[in-house]
């Protein structure tokens, strides 16, 4: 929007007073940049959009997220994005003049293979935004970092066997209908439900739900959700 446009900054830009890199960091030093995507968000998640922001790729393993925690806790918001802006990988990606890109999907000397499928939980595509997404300001990856693990590639809405939406908290569900879905011994299956609604006056549409249920439950719980008014996306083997 223009109104958020940072003008004095812009200018000095293209007056050449700033190059590109000095510029990146004033904006994400900015109040707009904070307003954003600091104050509104778990410091997990202020750090996986910082590396995507400024690094253009997710991190590879907790010890970097955790670096950054400490060095914001210790030194400050400012030294913590200078640590990105200032480091190695910045220079060698984008220099002084390149605005920095998605660089994640590619795979380089050196790049790690696990931060190829985590970019695609960071990045949802040229039509999604960092603030709209469903899982809100939870963060994407820190259950993955910290079991050191890789995750599949999430497809687009629409393009995965009716993948619908992303659960908030990024991983299974731990309860279906309220019985508990871990501990079961058959075969779960996840069920992404579009606009459940409520028997209530008045009646208020819902946002997608999912729930995890196991083989001998898949029926009833069909069943029922049909019964709530709720239209079922998809329904895939966890």
């Amino acid at each position: 929007m223009a109104s958020e446009r940072l003008t004095a900054l812009e200018s000095l830009l293209n007056n050449g007073q700033v190059t590109v890199r000095e510029f990146v960091r004033a904006v994400a030093k900015s109040e707009l940049y904070k307003n954003k995507f600091l104050y509104p968000n778990f410091h997990t998640r202020v750090i996986e959009l910082n590396f995507k922001h400024l690094l253009g790729r997710a991190p590879y393993n907790e010890a970097e997220v955790i670096e950054h925690l400490d060095r914001y806790q210790n030194e400050g918001y400012d030294a913590d994005i200078d640590s990105y802006i200032n480091s190695a990988e910045y220079e060698a990606n984008f220099g002084d003049s390149t605005v920095p890109y998605y660089r994640g999907f590619e795979n380089k000397v050196g790049d790690q293979t696990t931060g190829f499928t985590r970019m695609f939980q960071l990045y949802r595509g040229y039509a999604n935004s960092d603030r709209s997404q469903i899982s809100g300001n939870a963060s994407r990856l820190a259950a993955e970092l910290a079991q050191n693990s890789a995750s599949a590639i999430v497809g687009a809405s629409g393009g995965n066997d009716g993948w619908a939406y992303r659960s908030a908290k990024g991983s299974m569900a731990t309860r279906a209908f309220g019985r508990s879905s871990t501990g079961s011994g058959d075969r779960l299956y996840r069920i992404e439900v579009a606009a459940v609604s409520l028997p209530r006056y008045p009646k208020v549409r819902r946002s997608n739900r999912e729930y995890i249920v196991s083989y001998e439950q898949l029926t009833n719980t069909l069943q029922r959700i049909c019964k709530m008014g709720g239209k079922v996306a998809s329904v895939t083997a966890v």
